[in-house]
């Protein structure tokens, strides 16, 4: 390398030298000095949309920061909701959207369920009131640096009269 550098002339030199000053300095200026960090996904929320007869609707709220200096577009996040140890949904939304740099923004993913598939978790409402739920999946981004997939978790209980309290 330093071989082929000595053969440059002096011009050619100095325009590789300013060009990797620039580059060095755009990749500053993006925030990509100090590398990527992981987007934090937590679980914020879990609302009823609607009951019927045979089941329901729910929507679950994530919040979605972002601790990088630019901006992240998501791709793809892929959801299970579990109530009381038992599945309840799962899914994936391919709908994009964007977390801009050092900000968070909140993603609503649908869940429709049966009451089947919540036997014993139906039960212990009806009986106590209020039953545990967690929220499992991963996020996949976009950044300048590439793709990178981030998992995330969040559990809490469900209340028939206050919604949803959360554990973390």
């Amino acid at each position: 390398m330093s071989n082929i550098f000595g053969r440059m002339s002096g011009r050619t030199k100095f325009a590789v030298v300013a060009l990797a000053v620039f580059a060095i300095a755009g990749c500053a200026s993006l925030g990509l000095g100090g590398g990527f960090q992981q987007p934090v996904v937590s679980f914020k929320d879990l609302r009823v949309r609607g009951l019927g007869l045979t089941g329901g609707s729910l929507d679950a709220y994530l919040n979605v920061y972002n601790p990088n200096g630019y901006k992240l577009d998501a791709t793809r996040l892929t959801y299970t909701v579990a109530v009381e140890n038992n599945q309840l949904g799962t899914g994936v939304l391919d709908s994009r959207f964007t977390v801009q740099n050092h900000d968070s923004t909140a993603v609503r993913i649908p869940i429709d369920f049966t009451y089947l598939g919540i036997g014993s978790a139906a039960r212990q409402m009806m009986n106590s009131g209020s039953v545990p739920y967690t929220v499992t999946g991963d996020v996949t981004v976009s950044t300048p640096v590439g793709n990178f997939t981030v998992p995330y978790s969040g559990t809490g209980r469900f209340s028939a009269f206050g919604g949803a309290q959360n554990s973390r």
